[in-house]
Formats: structure tokens, sequence, C-alpha cells
């Protein structure tokens, strides 16, 4: 009897700790029925939308950054490399150093792909990953509806689209608008590793599957973007360590995406999403950094934890372009 009541216990504050960070789903509801409205609505306004840089102009970017645990020799220090991407000024380059904490200045689309990433890449295609699926880990910005969902709804709209973003939509075409157990209002990097957040609402995963387990086995994806962080709970960078490492022993290439809002306050959620990057050598979308000219910054006035309909129509114009960006430096 004392060992049930220790394990019920155990159970109701890992219940609390995941119901802390999922609260307020009405409220997005209400706001993400808008922004569906807007977004499928208006898709042609994409293509309008543009916004100014952080960093100064016309200068090469480096990132120090370590080898993927894949590859990594447990017994010795993480070797450390540097990479740039060239943009000439007058014939001339300049060299800018960029470290996590400086995130903000970090370009809006990530800009490098690591060697060892690429051969983990192809090694895990070789194991049976698909190199014509994607998966996406995220929250209420996620869903199909307000995100990518359109690229395999809309054809007309994806034919003005240039041919390198056609080419990619037709490549992962029924990856865009799927119903996923690792895309659900509230998600937090805790609930993705949790059977119990699993809705399972196609029937597909098995007992007691976490979300992320039944979405790896089933849909097989090569890439993932990692978009949670809105729902942010005090374990954050412990279950995300979790969820990077099991995808490089999948072989698949993680994105990281940072995010709009700083409902913590302090911004250390995207702060820690960048140093995990960093400290497994994954590219970066900087989010962020793609809506700070908009006077809401990209963020729904009524409520914080949702973007506004600039912001979500920012959102989905990128989320394509580094999709496109990230496959073809893979391959």
């Amino acid at each position: 009897m004392k060992k049930l009541l220790i394990v019920l216990c155990s159970l109701l504050i890992v219940m609390l700790i995941l119901l802390i960070g999922t609260r307020n789903f009405g409220s997005q509801q209400k706001n993400l029925k808008k922004a569906i409205t807007v977004v499928f609505a208006y898709p042609n306004q994409l293509d309008s939308v543009t916004y100014p840089t952080k960093t100064s102009p016309q200068k090469t970017s480096i990132v120090s950054t370590p080898e993927p645990t894949p590859y990594r020799d447990n017994n010795s220090k993480p070797s450390t490399q540097l990479f740039r991407v060239e943009e000439q000024k007058d014939e001339t380059t300049t060299i800018l150093d960029l470290s996590p904490e400086q995130w903000k200045e970090w370009p809006v689309l990530p800009n490098h792909i690591s060697p060892n990433l690429k051969r983990m890449y192809q090694q895990g295609i070789k194991d049976g990953n698909n190199p014509k699926a994607f998966s996406i880990l995220g929250d209420c910005h996620s869903l199909p509806e307000v995100f990518l969902g359109i690229y395999d709804l809309n054809p007309a709209y994806v034919n003005t689209l240039s041919p390198s973003i056609q080419g990619t939509v037709s490549h992962f075409r029924g990856s865009f608008n799927r119903y996923s157990p690792t895309v659900r209002i509230g998600s937090t990097e805790g609930a993705l590793l949790w059977p119990l957040w699993n809705d399972n609402l196609e029937g597909k995963c098995n007992d007691n599957e976490s979300p992320l387990d039944c979405e790896l086995r089933v849909h097989r994806p090569s890439i993932v973007f990692i978009h949670v962080g809105t729902h942010y709970e005090s374990r954050n960078e412990r279950y995300l360590t979790i969820i990077i490492e099991k995808l490089l022993k999948n072989g698949i290439v993680p994105i990281i995406v940072t995010k709009a809002d700083n409902r913590e306050l302090d911004e250390r959620i995207n702060l820690t999403l960048v140093k995990m990057a960093t400290l497994y050598d994954l590219p970066v979308w900087n989010f962020w950094a793609s809506v700070q000219h908009l006077d809401s910054k990209g963020i729904d006035e009524e409520d914080n934890m949702v973007l506004s309909e600039e912001g979500y129509k920012i959102h989905q114009q990128d989320g394509i372009k580094v999709l496109n960006q990230i496959w073809n430096q893979l391959n």
C-alpha cells in the first residue's frame, strides 16, 4: 500500500506540472480561429511581407559550435569548428562572431549544416527514415491550419512561389497538412515525452507510447522542427536534451525554432534554445528576429500566447523557406 501511494503521488505531481504548462486553452482556441481565417483567406499577402535585419548588413556570420552527439567521443571534449556565410560589400568581408547570448542578432534563416549532421542524415535514411517526410514538435502555432497546411491544400498558391520552393513542396507533399500527436495546443517539451499526453486520434500509436515515439515510428521523418517553448516549464532544458538526443540517435535533423513571445519575462527560453542548438551543432530558425519590426512584435494584443495576424503570415512564409534551405543544404 505504501508503494502504491508513492506511485500515485508521483503521477499527480507530473500531471500538475503539465497542467501548469498547458493552461488557458480556451483563449488560444478563440484567437486561433481568427488567425486561421486570416492565414488561409489571404495567402498571397505572404509575398508582400518584408522585414529589416537586426544585424549590420553585408557581414559574415561566424558561430563556434561543437560536434553533434552521434559522432562525439564521449571521453574527450567536443571539438570546435567555425562556419561562415559569405556576403560581399565593396569586395570586402567583415567577420561577426555571435555567441548564444547574442541570439537576437542571429539571422532569421539557418545558414549552416555541419558535415557531421549531413552524414547522420544520410545514415538515418539508410536506416529507414523517410527522406520525403518531416515532422513538427509544436503547440498551437504549429497546427496545420495556421502553419504549413496551406502548402498541401492550395496548389494554385504554391504555383506562385519560386521554382525552388515548389520543388520542396512537391518533395514533402503529405507532411504539411496532417494529424500528428506531436502537434497539440499547450504542448511542452515534457508533454511530448509523456504517454498520457498522446491523444492518438488516428489510433496508430501503441499503448503507453509517447507522442514523440509514436511520431518517429509512424511517420519516420528525416527532418524535425522543434517549435515549443511558449508553454514553458522548469525542466525545459532537461526535456529538450532528451528530445534532441533521441532525434540525433535516430539520424533525424532537428531544427531549433525561437519563439516570438516572452511570457517568462526574461527571455531565458530562447536563450536556452540557442544554447542547445550551439551545443549540438544544430540549425536555428530565429523566428523571433523576423517579427521585431512589427509594432506588436508578432504577438496578439489580446492574448500573449498566440501570434498576431502579421506574425502568422511571416511564420507561414518563413517556415517553408527554412525547410527549403535545410533540405537543399542536406542534399
